[in-house]
């Protein structure tokens, strides 16, 4: 929006012409960054006062650690805030024509429409484990992908139609595949994995958001990068016209997380709810989507993927398949504080974690 009308003063008063200073990037990310993160601080504290009257608080779940019983009571959903803040930055700093803008908002709105119905129906149920079924939620990301898959492949993709079926892989200049038949179900498959392995991920207090806002700065390199003619011939990366718009959306979302962590901090004043995770995993996925980055995920967001499938073979081949547990707990945080570890130590060595996830995907821009 500011873009918008910066433009539209600029050309017709001299004294406005300081306004093609937001044509830049950077100037418009800080400007977004900034905005979510004050936003985040201003509203985050009556909403929690809100939750508290309205007694939408953390609903108690088994999980055989016995931290998580003294965490009951703690205001839940505040994701929303984050989301709200995400999205309304993206409105005043964005350029708002931009079909990359739009993608990542709808992958957002929609995940986190999701995660709010199923802590609704956990504080209906009075319990963490009777939220949204499973199998409702899995259907109803899977209409996501699926309808986005649709968009990539139609005429209105936000992608140059030459890149908008390639897969590449880290390490490697030259495209993987370029056709449709396999690409189109591999991102089917990365929205829903990656929409659920955030979700999988939020247990301890900051856990989450931070390796995502690694995740996501990270990104944002790579939208410069790719959006920009200069940098992505010297580097050897296709060429995007308009993704670095997505720089400026990566730093909205890093500021909104900033701006979460303040209240989410052990011992957490507030947590983010499915609303929080599930819109997480929607933004990380089409971002990654966007940048033709899926497979450079499984290094930048292998925290995130171990932590699901630490869950899924526990559930699914472990008590399901063969009757026992094959570890003493999951996902990974929860089995690493089975060992004894303070949850403070482990949140933070898992931090460390993702930041030097974090740096070797960067690594990978010199490395093809």
């Amino acid at each position: 929006m500011i873009h918008l009308i910066g433009h539209l003063l600029e050309g017709g008063y001299r004294a406005w012409s300081f306004l093609r200073l937001l044509d830049y990037l950077s100037v418009r990310a800080i400007g977004a960054a900034l905005s979510a993160f004050i936003l985040v601080l201003i509203v985050m504290p009556p909403f929690m006062w809100y939750l508290h009257r309205r007694g939408l608080v953390d609903q108690m779940r088994e999980t055989g650690v016995p931290s998580s019983f003294d965490k009951a009571g703690t205001p839940a959903m505040g994701g929303a805030v984050m989301v709200g803040a995400l999205l309304a930055a993206c409105l005043v700093w964005c350029d708002l024509a931009s079909g990359y803008v739009w993608a990542v908002v709808s992958a957002t709105l929609w995940f986190a429409g999701i995660g709010l119905s199923d802590d609704v129906a956990k504080w209906r149920s009075r319990s963490g484990n009777r939220g949204m079924s499973e199998a409702r939620k899995l259907l109803l990301q899977g209409a996501f992908a699926a309808l986005f898959a649709a968009l990539l492949a139609s005429p209105w993709t936000p992608l140059p139609a030459r890149e908008a079926s390639t897969l590449y892989v880290p390490f490697v200049k030259q495209a993987l595949s370029s056709s449709w038949w396999i690409y189109l179900p591999v991102v089917f498959g990365f929205v829903v994995l990656v929409g659920n392995a955030v979700n999988i991920t939020d247990g301890l207090d900051g856990l989450a958001i931070v390796p995502s806002a690694f995740a996501v700065s990270t990104l944002g390199i790579f939208a410069w990068i790719m959006g920009n003619a200069i940098w992505s011939k010297y580097l050897f990366f296709p060429l995007l016209p308009g993704v670095g718009e997505l720089v400026v959306v990566c730093a909205a979302f890093v500021g909104a997380a900033v701006g979460f962590l303040w209240f989410n901090a052990y011992p957490a004043q507030v947590f983010m709810g499915d609303a929080g995770s599930l819109a997480i995993g929607g933004f990380l996925a089409t971002v990654s989507v966007l940048v033709k980055q899926e497979a450079l995920f499984l290094i930048l967001g292998g925290l995130f993927i171990v932590e699901a499938v630490t869950s899924q073979v526990q559930d699914k081949i472990g008590i399901k398949w063969l009757g026992r547990r094959l570890f003493y707990r999951a996902p990974l945080h929860h089995q690493l504080q089975h060992t004894g570890l303070a949850e403070t130590k482990v949140v933070i060595r898992l931090w460390i974690v993702s930041l030097i996830l974090a740096l070797a995907s960067i690594a990978t821009v010199k490395l093809r």
